[in-house]
């Protein structure tokens, strides 16, 4: 007998100033998926340059996103890059507004256990629930300085 449990990755981002959450599914936390992230707010905020905060994953900082970063940077100077990354301290995940988010779906899914008779239904209402509460992102004014660069 197998023990298959069902898993699903997200990426998540939040717009610092509207505070615009934008949620991604993906097949898996790697490097394609990383950068699949990127061109998709890209397309989203099609005329906006970019200061992604995140943990330092591997995936967020291996071969595939350094060579798509070289990619749609070349030739720009850093202050007009259209994508820089920063990195949160390490192993500081109460810097993370994301972390929130994450934690407000999981609670609502438990509080509503006896709806999710299906894999499918805890994945809808984990992004139901996400996307009908209203967060406070106290968190975000910690990055108030890069305003100016998204």
């Amino acid at each position: 007998m197998t023990n298959f449990r069902q898993r699903q990755t997200y990426y998540g981002g939040i717009e610092q100033c509207h505070g615009q959450i934008t949620i991604i599914p993906a097949s898996a936390g790697n490097g394609e998926s990383t950068v699949a992230f990127i061109q998709a707010l890209r397309e989203k905020y099609p005329d906006k340059r970019f200061a992604l905060i995140w943990d330092g994953a591997s995936y967020h900082t291996g071969e595939e996103m350094v060579k798509y970063l070289q990619q749609i940077n070349n030739g720009l100077e850093p202050d007009e890059w259209l994508v820089t990354c920063l990195l949160f301290a390490p192993n500081a995940p109460e810097q993370n507004p994301m972390e929130d988010v994450w934690l407000k779906g999981k609670q609502f899914v438990r509080k509503n256990w006896f709806l999710c008779d299906t894999f499918r239904k805890v994945k809808e209402l984990f992004l139901q629930s996400i996307e009908s509460v209203r967060f406070v992102f106290d968190k975000l004014f910690m990055y108030a300085p890069f305003l100016e660069i998204i």
